[in-house]
């Protein structure tokens, strides 16, 4: 079964090696990282919540702020080898040129580190270690809102 990358190599005719994306700024990791997140996180919900798309989306809404992103890290950091964890520096040093509306600079830094990790496991198609880092974020999320 091909997945979506899949699709894009073949419309494209074009594959990012692991250099190629080692190289990409953090910001553009950090782009398709949310995407990735955010839609692990609505599949996640529809799989464990019925209840209307409203209530879906204040869920989601939960655990996509940059607030609960930097809490899920810091609780998941211990489990992250180097290379990952230079990937949450980069992002999180990046200068992103805008400023937060409902979350602390801080927050919002350590959140663009996440998302860059994120996509960077996406693009290098390391699905078994962002399935693995998704289920532990998810589980701290649950934990922290008192979901699990």
């Amino acid at each position: 079964m091909k997945n979506i990358l899949d699709y894009i190599r073949e419309l494209t005719n074009k594959r990012l090696n692991p250099a190629q994306v080692r190289m990409m700024h953090p910001l553009v990791l950090a782009y398709i990282g949310d995407t990735v997140y955010d839609l692990f996180v609505r599949l996640y919900l529809i799989h464990t919540q019925e209840t209307s798309v409203h209530r879906l989306h204040l869920k989601s809404t939960s655990y996509v702020r940059a607030g609960s992103q930097s809490e899920a890290l810091h609780e998941i950091e211990k489990v992250l080898t180097d290379e990952e964890k230079y990937f949450v520096r980069r992002g999180r040093n990046a200068k992103s040129g805008t400023i937060p509306k409902n979350a602390s600079i801080i927050d919002y830094r350590w959140a663009t580190g996440f998302e860059s990790l994120i996509g960077y496991l996406y693009l290098t198609d390391q699905e078994e270690r962002l399935s693995e880092i998704m289920g532990l974020i998810l589980k701290a999320g649950n934990e922290i809102k008192g979901d699990g």
